[in-house]
């Protein structure tokens, strides 16, 4: 399984947010790009960027600090937050980011997914953020009608191969992961499944590792200091 260590970015900065509330912001870090060194040094492979503002937005402000990050360490970068587009998505993958994740568009606009999908393969991943098993989105303020697992079925048969699936009442929350939500999807669909949300302890880890998840995000348990990113890459292997 791998740990990908997670930069969330407002306005420049590095922050994370309590089940996705923009109104419930804690500042870990004013300099991402020193954040996303520190994550690398301590052995990361993989680095999850989310454009908050974009996210809202539907556009790229942060494009040039994400272009930065990527720039800046030689582990791969992945970014979501904002991308509705095919433009979009190339410019950050020219910019040398690996692989972008497509949110709201997964819903609103499956062409366009299908099309990066054929043009970019597996530099496409879709997120799904789901709140009581539906999938939300704009940056998690709208909740659709439609179930996570439902829409991870769709994106499959257009040909993803990654989710990154949220739980949008653990994120944040320093709970623990929700274990059934995660299971059940990664036992739903034949692609990989990155879990996201909730993971506070190295037991959290070890238990999304035996749920049969490719991958697990961890975010605030990081720049509080609950759980070691060395330690959880170790635990992951």
């Amino acid at each position: 399984m791998t740990i990908y260590p997670a930069i969330d970015i407002i306005g420049g900065e590095c922050v994370r947010l309590v089940k996705g509330d923009y109104s419930q912001k804690t500042t870990f870090g004013k300099d991402p790009v020193a954040v996303a060194k520190e994550w690398e040094s301590c052995g990361a492979e993989f680095i999850h960027v989310v454009d908050l503002d974009g996210a809202r937005s539907g556009d790229m402000p942060n494009f040039e600090l994400i272009s930065d990050i990527a720039r800046s360490v030689s582990c791969k970068v992945e970014v979501g937050g904002g991308i509705r587009g095919m433009d979009c998505a190339e410019k950050y993958l020219s910019a040398g980011v690996y692989r972008v994740i497509i949110g709201t568009s997964a819903l609103r606009d499956p062409g366009f997914v299908r099309e990066a999908v054929l043009k970019y393969g597996e530099r496409i991943a879709v997120g799904i953020d789901a709140k009581d098993g539906k999938a939300a989105v704009s940056g998690w303020e709208d909740v659709s009608d439609i179930g996570a697992l439902e829409l991870a079925k769709h994106m499959e048969e257009i040909g993803v191969g990654t989710i990154i699936y949220t739980d949008i009442a653990t994120d944040g929350m320093l709970g623990g992961p929700n274990l059934e939500a995660m299971r059940e999807m990664a036992a739903s669909v034949n692609m990989d499944v990155v879990a996201s949300g909730g993971v506070t302890t190295l037991r959290d880890v070890e238990a999304l590792k035996t749920a049969g998840v490719q991958g697990a995000i961890i975010g605030k348990a990081l720049y509080t200091g609950s759980i070691d990113l060395r330690e959880a890459i170790k635990t992951a292997k």
